[in-house]
């Protein structure tokens, strides 16, 4: 076993570069474990950078590594993959391995979230203390700066950035889960990292040197710059001038928790700055990242972690004070549970959350970053307690999260106005997004909630002369329902300073803050209730619409005597909107009404009353009505109304096919060989007397009402009335041609060979029915002709 330890270093990787690309993954894995086992730090140092790469892949995706966003544990490999990247596994023991040492690793900045590079590019160091002391300045200047990371700090940075790597899948496979090696993983490390019960267990390596630039309770101020508060420009340091680290021994004990959680926080959410939000409002700007629905998903993983991780603080250290000792009297995990939502996580997460509220698809994907934010603003769900469970709905929150509320006021405020905007714009017919609108409501209406946020904005609303003896002792610490030490005054002071700070620190100093319970919030929850009921009103005549159709529908439709034509659907209700899926939008829309009356302290009387009048305006005929439009050059144009009008299913058009009708799909009730075959001789028989039967129809005697009855659609000119039809379409359809495919059609030839039937029994040969068949057709045709415009007046 010694023997493979002669060769150089170079010949190492060699050898694993050509393994890798001959040797399946578990002879891989267990040759790698071999080695990390018996090789040097001093060897292993240089195959580090390439074995990362081929298990998380490249930061540019054009090497997928492992794919475990891919990799389900249903795959023969998932067991292998886990076990080796296991924190206490093969690779996490070669990172200590070389922790141990003075190694470092290079990242190129470019690499790095928008806002923390454009900083470092401006010449500005970056707020987060992940990035102090690390950076490397080539002879080429600063567009090609470096990150030196140690080698726990480059592990997670690829562990973190693997999730945003845009990834070329293969064909038919999609981004994971919650059950992929990936989101398992994640899963994993914050359990081991960030434990809610006992501490992290120690590295097998001596990691003295291995101490790292994180943030903590009892170093300078510097190290908390980039959790809470903006940093004033004044005060910005250039990176030539990068600040020292302060190796505090205490630290060391959580050196790698507060590193783990710093790099999923950075590479995760920071991709957005106030500045930067700012600038998105335009429809200019492009967007400079867009998050997947998998991305959200692994970030609501890592906000309910955060919960339990917070709200495991042991109860003698919540009734403490927050003051600057109370590390003399706590263990560094505890003060980083007391710290860690509001510093590290609350300004980036609510950027990121206004980011997606604000660029969103408007579908049922939403549903992941709704329920992130409503996990965040629910911490009292992760508090791992389960005596006297009740039911949501019945659920008082308790007085102890009131600090929490007041100190992430935007959070409920302002993103609840932000999801109105999106609620309003919706198809709430659809049943999922029903839902997203009951869950958000039913949420808010939790007793206590409201009385809450509500006096967290009359704390903001104070005049600011409360301010002016206050002193800034550790404002943004969360009390966790823990009393202060001092006045009545004085607490309400400190309350009314932390809910500011967290307000400017989040809008700017100029912002312009509007009340939940306002007058103009009140408007747009009224105009949320109206379009509720319209949803209301639009699910019952769907359903509705569905059950005659049901009720019509027979053996018999197969031959025709249904209704055969496919468009005679309701164009309202798409696929699943049908049957249990109605039921399910009219429950949650009728109990996302009685939340919001809950919530705002609506009159019942008032909104039976609106519910009623908006009832039976719909009833008198809007729905028949056509979607708000003007006139083009090519037929009718949508204007906003009418969109909207369309997507709550207040009008809609009548869908009709406006193509060449005899070029439709063949249908179910319809013979392919015969349609084909009639198709051909129409054809050449309307290429060949096409001007015949033009001139024909165009006489206005009797025969040519005649000629017209047979040879043009009668319909073609009511539809346009109905429907969005161009006029070049029109005109196209309004051509006289001879038209055979009704003889394709089963029910035509099960009415034929029934009346060829009859006339076999009376005697009649196939050639006198036949022209019975023709003359009782002609003889049609001349009564419709004679009388068809009088049967159409009556």
């Amino acid at each position: 076993m010694a023997a493979p330890t002669l060769q150089q270093p170079g010949f190492l990787l060699v050898n694993l570069k050509a393994d890798s690309s001959n040797k399946p993954l578990l002879q891989r894995c267990q040759d790698l474990v071999k080695i990390i086992d018996e090789y040097p730090a001093k060897e292993l140092h240089t195959i580090f950078p390439w074995l990362v790469e081929s298990v998380f892949g490249s930061l540019d995706g054009i090497i997928a590594g492992w794919n475990l966003r891919l990799l389900h544990s249903r795959s023969n490999e998932y067991n292998i993959v886990m076990d080796f990247l296991n924190p206490s596994g093969p690779m996490m023991k070669l990172v200590y391995k070389l922790q141990a040492e003075e190694y470092k690793y290079e990242i190129p900045v470019n690499y790095l979230p928008g806002p923390v590079k454009a900083c470092i590019q401006e010449g500005v160091l970056p707020d987060c203390p992940l990035f102090h002391n690390k950076l490397q300045f080539p002879l080429s200047g600063l567009l090609m700066l470096n990150l030196a990371l140690n080698p726990f700090e480059y592990f997670m940075f690829n562990f973190a950035y693997c999730l945003i790597t845009p990834k070329i899948y293969p064909q038919g496979q999609h981004g994971s889960t919650t059950d992929s090696a990936y989101f398992v993983l994640v899963d994993t490390y914050l359990k081991y990292f960030l434990p809610s019960e006992g501490s992290v267990p120690p590295s097998p390596f001596s990691d003295s040197r291995g101490s790292v630039t994180a943030p903590s309770p009892r170093s300078s101020s510097v190290s908390f710059a980039g959790y809470g508060v903006h940093s004033p420009s004044l005060l910005k340091h250039h990176i030539f001038h990068q600040p020292s680290v302060n190796a505090d021994p205490a630290a060391q004990e959580i050196w790698r928790s507060e590193t783990l959680l710093q790099m999923f926080v950075e590479i995760w959410l920071h991709h957005y700055s106030l500045e930067m939000y700012q600038k998105l409002q335009s429809p200019q700007v492009k967007e400079p990242f867009s998050p997947t629905e998998e991305h959200v998903l692994v970030v609501r993983l890592l906000v309910k972690h955060l919960h339990a991780f917070s709200n495991s603080l042991k109860p003698e250290q919540l009734s403490s004070s927050p003051s600057a000792h109370s590390h003399t009297h706590t263990s560094p995990l505890e003060e980083f549970k007391r710290v860690v939502v509001q510093r590290f996580v609350q300004q980036k997460l609510y950027l990121f959350l206004q980011h997606c509220f604000g660029h969103w698809p408007l579908d049922a994907s939403f549903r992941a970053v709704l329920e992130t934010w409503l996990s965040y603003i629910q911490p009292w769900r992760y508090t791992g307690e389960k005596t006297n469970p009740q039911p949501d709905q019945n659920r008082t929150v308790p007085d102890k999260w009131e600090s929490f509320v007041q100190e992430n006021l935007l959070m409920y405020t302002k993103l609840f106005q932000v999801f109105l905007n999106r609620a309003v714009r919706t198809d709430l017919v659809n049943a999922k997004n029903a839902l997203m609108v009951f869950r958000v409501a039913k949420v808010f209406s939790q007793p206590n909630l409201a009385e809450m946020i509500q006096k967290g904005e009359q704390l903001f609303l104070e005049p600011e002369h409360v301010l002016h003896h206050r002193q800034p002792r550790g404002y943004l610490t969360p009390s966790q329902g823990g009393s202060f030490l001092s006045s009545r005054q004085r607490v309400v002071t400190d309350m009314v300073f932390r809910v500011k700070s967290h307000v400017y620190a989040l809008e700017g100093q100029d912002c312009q803050y509007k009340q939940m319970f306002g007058p103009e919030l009140r408007g747009a929850v009224m105009k949320l209730i109206q379009i509720i009921a319209q949803a209301r009103q639009t699910a019952k005549r769907i359903s509705d619409h569905s059950n005659e159709v049901a009720a019509n529908t027979s053996f018999l439709s197969w031959f025709g005597f249904g209704s055969p034509d496919l468009n005679n659907t309701f164009s309202g209700a798409e696929p699943e909107e049908s049957g249990e899926c109605l039921k399910k939008t009219h429950e949650f829309l009728d109990r996302a009404l009685e939340n919001l009356c809950q919530i705002f302290k609506l009159n019942q009387g008032q909104l039976t009353q609106l519910i009623s009048n908006l009832s039976s305006s719909q009833d008198d005929g809007n729905c028949k009505q056509l979607p708000d439009c003007i006139a083009g050059d090519n037929g009718l144009i949508l204007t906003d109304l009418g969109r909207r009008q369309i997507i709550n299913g207040l009008r809609r058009f009548d869908i009709q096919y406006q193509g060449d009708p005899e070029l439709q799909p063949i249908r179910s009730y319809e013979n392919a060989l015969l349609v084909r075959l009639f198709y051909r001789i129409s054809s050449l028989v309307n290429e060949r007397f096409g001007g015949h039967m033009n001139a024909l129809c165009s006489r206005p005697d009797f025969v040519g009402r005649l000629a017209r009855h047979y040879l043009t659609d009668a319909d073609c000119t009511t539809k346009v009335k109905h429907s969005p039809m161009s006029r070049r379409t029109l005109e196209r359809n309004r051509q006289p041609r001879l038209s055979l495919r009704l003889l394709a059609s089963y029910r035509t030839l099960l009415l034929l060979l029934l009346f060829y039937a009859f006339g076999a029994l009376l005697s009649f040969g196939p050639l006198s029915s036949t022209l019975l068949i023709l003359t009782g057709s002609f003889l049609y045709g001349l009564l419709m002709t004679l009388f068809g415009d009088k049967l159409k007046t009556h």
